[in-house]
């Protein structure tokens, strides 16, 4: 067989085989490989029109298809079935060839593989890559990571399958070494279950406090969309919430299960953050929040708990408490990004990656599931000042939750006087106020520590470490 594809993807499930597709239609001659070989034939028979495929059934085959150096997109379940396609292909592979996994793979996986196959000379490109299954094949948001060798070779094909910003800039980056593609992907779900949670209680306080409709909430995101809030999931809430089922004639919002699932990448953004000491209360909220909504049995023991009486608003009421709302969303949202990128930061400094957080701002403007209009404005801010301590640092973003914040309280006011839970919202609003304190109650938390468990404290007149002799008549400070 000769080596004439410049690119092959192994897995051909919905994403690998619209991935390889994308590659196609830009030109590029692609091998394609399947454990199932019929998958493999149903590509070639169906799609090969679009472009030029090279068909493989064994994994030599696939390997000798591949022109030097080999590049070789991985798109399998993260884990051990991608431990597994590596062990198969590793060794039919030589020194300056790549592996380059498109999976949600957890970051630390990949720095391990990365470490593996370096010393066999093989190059492990870990890449995020959102989107879903349209982005995937008309263009995602890719994050890949790898050495810059690897990057020399793969970058200019992944700039031309990517999504394109509006100012026609590819959205994708070398984001940094060994997992820092992944690391990044996943704090990008992280965000992306925030953002979808917020949205959510904004839905639910238009329809248990201000009373309207899924149809008329569907309009009030249509218009919200055209303005600061413009975004992808803005867009989407809306379709959702104006389609009707077309066996009930109710709202399909109103004939699904109210149970979310996850695939834990949201998850691991929380269980790292605690790792690295990094609050992101927001998001974590949000996994919580899918979390309880399948606690099925303990939901049905709790629906005779008390709670207050609900008081319906005037339409003028209605209308002012949807604008309330708006400030309400904007201000979170910045939180939950001002948050994700905190973490992103703190990975980059734990693991010595350098990530240019400006440059995944960039990266998240098209393709990607939380693309929206105001990434430009991150990226700005981050652009401007690339030691920005936090996004609520920027001038304008801290002016606007500035403006926001009064209507952003009263929602809160509102939701907890009708009984209807917004745990984001107010995750986010205590993480703006623990921020701007003077003091905070850790104060308290260390002497309690001191008390308890002689773990000592610092005092904010003198320097070093005391401990203070409890108990008896009078408390003894030792240093």
């Amino acid at each position: 067989m000769s080596s004439s594809a410049q690119i092959g993807v192994t897995g051909l499930a919905v994403m690998g085989r619209n991935l390889a597709r994308n590659f196609a239609r830009n030109g590029y001659t692609v091998a394609v490989h399947n454990r199932t070989a019929s998958k493999t034939r149903e590509l070639v028979e169906e799609f090969g029109g679009e472009g030029e495929f090279v068909p493989a059934e064994t994994a030599k085959e696939f390997v000798e298809s591949l022109e030097r150096p080999r590049r070789l997109v991985v798109m399998v379940k993260a884990g051990e079935p991608t431990d597994a396609v590596i062990e198969e292909f590793a060794p039919l592979l030589e020194p300056g060839d790549m592996i380059i996994d498109g999976g949600n793979a957890h970051f630390a996986d990949t720095r391990r593989r990365e470490r593996e196959l370096r010393e066999q000379g093989i190059h492990f490109v870990g890449t995020g890559i959102s989107g879903g299954e349209e982005g995937a094949l008309h263009g995602p948001s890719i994050m890949p990571g790898g050495s810059v060798e690897s990057y020399d070779s793969l970058g200019p094909m992944l700039e031309k399958i990517s999504a394109k910003a509006d100012d026609g800039a590819p959205c994708v980056t070398h984001v940094g070494p060994d997992g820092a593609g992944h690391f990044v992907k996943m704090v990008h779900n992280g965000i992306e279950y925030a953002d979808m949670q917020l949205i959510g209680e904004a839905y639910q306080l238009l329809r248990d406090v201000a009373g309207y409709s899924p149809a008329e909430i569907a309009d009030i995101f249509r218009t919200w969309n055209r303005g600061r809030l413009d975004s992808y999931l803005i867009e989407i809430t809306a379709e959702v919430l104006s389609h009707v089922d077309a066996e009930t004639g109710k709202p399909f919002v109103d004939v699904v299960v109210d149970q979310a699932e996850q695939k834990g990448t949201g998850r691991w953004t929380v269980q790292i953050a605690l790792d690295l000491g990094v609050p992101v209360s927001g998001i974590a909220e949000a996994v919580f929040a899918r979390s309880l909504s399948g606690h099925a049995a303990l939901r049905d023991a709790s629906r005779d708990l008390a709670g207050p009486t609900a008081t319906p608003l005037s339409k003028e009421e209605a209308a002012a408490f949807a604008d309330k709302v708006e400030q309400a969303l904007y201000a979170s949202k910045i939180v939950s990004y001002t948050q994700g990128f905190h973490e992103i930061a703190a990975g980059s400094a734990e693991y010595d990656w350098d990530i240019d957080l400006g440059e995944v701002a960039s990266i998240w403007r098209g393709g990607c599931i939380i693309r929206a209009a105001f990434l430009d404005r991150i990226r700005a801010a981050y652009d401007a000042r690339p030691d920005l301590p936090s996004l609520l640092s920027d001038e304008t973003f801290a002016r606007e939750i500035a403006e926001a914040q009064d209507d952003w309280r009263e929602v809160l006011i509102a939701a907890t006087r009708q009984g209807v839970p917004a745990p984001g919202f107010a995750a986010a609003l205590a993480y703006y106020d623990a921020l701007r304190a003077e003091r905070l109650p850790a104060a308290l938390t260390q002497g309690q520590r001191d008390y308890f468990g002689a773990h000592t404290y610092r005092r904010v007149d003198k320097d070093g470490s005391f401990h203070t002799l409890w108990g008896g008549d009078r408390a003894e400070v030792r240093a």
